[in-house]
């Protein structure tokens, strides 16, 4: 890891003054004043900035209850974003693993964390997503029966793998699937002749959407909903 990386997350500012904090003079490697940013470190020698001793955060896991109208991104110039949900000392290297719409609602998982988030989108891990999906119109039996055999999407060729459905009421759905292909459960009632109206994401994996989260908040994963990926 270098040098700046390491006194930008451990004394939470930015790269730019990390760099700034390294050239006058200010950081120390084992006890030598270091002006070189790309300093290489093993992990091993003791970092000091003025004197005091740095340390790395530990990796942040969290679950957010997105609102409908915000953007599952670290930046975006016209939108809110699931990060500017976040107080901004949580905010810094945050990944989302698996991302909403902006106008669907419910369970984001995000961390510092990348081979982790890694390993809840790969694709290799068919990870399965649950959502509640209210729809224009009733679902007919027969078209029930294509989601659970697989649709073919408009524009591919390839049919979608088996979803599990049960269905609530005349017009809404719980889904699981275990593919992320784009606006997949979207694409999918369109392509048995439905529209969705509204979309929310209960459940990744084994992790759900915790009941006594209100929209807009956030709250760190437990050590075992860490551990199911």
């Amino acid at each position: 890891m270098r040098l700046d990386y390491f006194i930008a997350n451990s004394a939470n500012v930015s790269r730019k003054e990390a760099r700034r904090l390294i050239l006058a003079a200010r950081a120390s490697v084992d006890g030598v004043i270091c002006k070189k940013a790309a300093t290489q470190l093993s992990g091993s020698e003791r970092v000091t900035l003025d004197d005091e001793s740095m340390v790395l955060p530990g990796e942040r896991y969290l679950m957010l209850h997105k609102p409908e109208g915000v953007v599952s991104a670290t930046t975006d110039s016209e939108h809110p974003t699931a990060l500017d949900l976040l107080p901004p000392d949580w905010r810094r290297n945050l990944h989302i693993a698996g991302r909403l719409d902006k106008d669907t609602t419910g369970l984001l998982l995000l961390s510092t964390d990348g081979q982790w988030t890694h390993r809840v989108t790969s694709p290799r891990a068919e990870c399965p997503k649950t959502y509640l999906a209210t729809l224009a119109e009733p679902l007919p039996d027969d078209a029930l029966s294509q989601l659970e055999k697989g649709v073919e999407l408009r524009g591919e060729t390839k049919l979608t793998a088996p979803a599990t459905v049960e269905r609530l009421n005349e017009d809404r759905l719980r889904l699981t699937i275990s593919e992320g292909r784009y606006h997949q459960v979207k694409r999918m009632l369109a392509a048995v002749g439905n529209r969705v109206v509204a979309l929310h994401r209960e459940r990744i994996g084994a992790v759900s959407l915790d009941p006594e989260l209100v929209s807009g908040n956030y709250r760190e994963l437990s050590q075992a909903e860490i551990d199911s990926f």
